[in-house]
């Protein structure tokens, strides 16, 4: 067998120019047949699951392909959906927007199955179905033609041995044979010319045909970039009407991105649950520390997810609003005392002196960014408020600073809500406890409870603001603004030490 393409050109240079030849001849293009019959079949089914993978139809023109195209059904029925719901929905205007861009995608594939059609599977079909069974058409008559000389010649070498008396006729009849012969034998030379010329130029082609499967990818690539300009272009457009729209989950989203987004000066989760608790929950025992219905829980945070007021089924459960307003708390990114000053409040809570503890403590709320100190004044103010009722609660200072307390401060390091009970339990419970205690002494603004005017006010609404007790009780002074704040570390003791300067006043008094 003849093993390479070269080998098919050599044998076929001597053997296209030798008459007798013949058999061999036939033997070398069955041979090649063959080969070329394994191309054609490869090109064909190649074509066939080329022309499968294409989404639009064949043959038609670009505004028939664009519409029967799925991404152009797709971008029709989003725009549709779009303007159905309106520029008041985030997914009306996101639909729309997609919607045009899968237009333009179905633009590009349309552009990219017309180009892959003309360039790859238009030759493709070319070669398998019209140029190599044309070459395997003149190999058949070309063994046609070499029948029909054999046969001539077998006829001339008959009658060449046959005696007569007239050699005249007998003459005339070899000559006549002898031209059936030469005009056999020259259409064979004929047919073997052709086809030698085909298959030459069909094996001088395999570089032009193996090219079609670089255009293939290549045309690919070329898609895929436009399509990937299409999706870039748009992506910054979908993604700012995310930020802007409004109307997002409130429980684990940040502190500031959820009062700027709402335009709110408290946490609305904060606000609503301080609202109801007022109202129906201030003497209710175990407020923060009995759990509540997980189905009730769960259904309160996605109402207030919704930013709505309308809370009116929750006041009958306050055990649920605590808990909410718990999971609020511990779900923000970041806990609303920060963990930039969570070192600042540790270290201020390890003051041994209770004058000196508060006066750091001071130190460290001061610190806090605006909107932070914000809502904590707001929910200190409110939990001062509940203590009022401690009696009836049983939530004392300390006991919500037990509960509470690690929802509002915790390192930034920690893994579970265990490992954070163990590590800074005790430490939170001595920062919080006596903010709670001496809520007036840290936040004396008033604070007005129903700061948006979204809600009612529970009655009466008296006294909402600040504790009965008697502020005498403890030297209530402020740092001035002059005050350092010194941490020394002993060596010795393995601990720190805060010392606080206090400055003079021009009246006298030392703050």
């Amino acid at each position: 067998q003849i093993k390479s393409v070269q080998g098919y050109w050599i044998i076929l240079a001597d053997t296209v120019t030798t008459l007798n030849g013949g058999c061999l001849w036939i033997t070398l293009c069955a041979q090649i047949e063959r080969r070329m019959e394994l191309v054609r079949v490869v090109a064909h089914n190649t074509h066939k699951r080329m022309a499968s993978c294409l989404q639009g139809h064949m043959c038609a023109d670009a505004e028939k392909r664009h519409k029967k195209l799925p991404l152009t059904a797709l971008s029709q029925a989003m725009v549709e959906g779009g303007n159905q719901l309106g520029e008041d929905s985030l997914i009306g205007k996101m639909m729309e927007v997609c919607g045009e861009a899968e237009n333009r995608l179905a633009a590009e594939l349309m552009q990219h199955e017309m180009q892959i059609e003309k360039d790859v599977l238009d030759p493709l079909s070319q070669l398998a179905e019209v140029d190599i069974p044309n070459i395997l058409k003149q190999r058949k008559q070309l063994a046609k033609l070499v029948l029909d000389y054999d046969s001539a010649r077998a006829r001339s070498a008959t009658k060449s041995i046959i005696s007569g008396t007239n050699t005249q006729a007998l003459t005339a009849k070899a000559d006549l044979l002898k031209e059936e012969v030469d005009e056999a034998m020259n259409k064979v030379e004929m047919c073997k010319d052709q086809l030698a010329a085909d298959m030459y130029s069909f094996f001088s082609k395999e570089g032009d045909y193996a090219h079609y499967f670089i255009t293939l990818l290549e045309a690919q690539a070329d898609y895929h970039r436009k399509s990937l300009t299409v999706l870039e272009n748009v992506l910054p457009t979908v993604k700012a009407q995310q930020d802007s729209w409004m109307e997002k989950p409130a429980f684990g989203s940040g502190l500031d991105e959820h009062l700027k987004r709402s335009g709110r000066e408290i946490a609305l989760p904060i606000e609503a649950c301080v609202m109801m608790l007022l109202e129906t929950g201030m003497k209710e025992e175990g407020l923060f520390r009995i759990a509540a219905g997980a189905s009730k829980l769960k259904k309160l945070k996605a109402a207030l997810d919704c930013s709505t007021s309308q809370l009116e089924g929750f006041y009958s459960d306050p055990h649920a609003v605590a808990g909410a307003l718990k999971s609020y708390l511990r779900e923000l990114p970041e806990p609303l005392m920060t963990y930039q000053l969570y070192d600042d409040w540790i270290l201020a809570s390890s003051v041994s002196d209770p004058d000196k503890r508060l006066q750091a403590l001071w130190v460290v709320c001061d610190k806090l960014p605006k909107s932070n100190k914000t809502n904590l004044r707001y929910l200190v103010k409110f939990l001062s408020k509940l203590t009022q009722d401690s009696e009836a609660n049983k939530m004392t200072p300390s006991n919500i600073a037990i509960v509470l307390g690690p929802n509002l401060l915790w390192a930034k390091t920690e893994g579970s809500l265990a490992e954070m009970a163990a590590a800074t339990s005790v430490h939170v419970v001595g920062i919080v406890e006596p903010i709670i205690q001496h809520a007036d002494w840290f936040f004396p603004e008033d604070v007005d409870f129903n700061v948006s005017g979204a809600f009612v006010m529970p009655s009466p609404a008296s006294n909402l603001n600040h504790l009965d007790y008697d502020c005498s009780t403890i030297e209530r002074k402020r740092p001035g603004s002059m005050l350092l704040c010194v941490y020394v570390y002993n060596n010795t003791t393995n601990s720190f030490y805060i010392i606080l300067l206090f400055p003079v006043t021009s009246f006298g008094l030392r703050l």
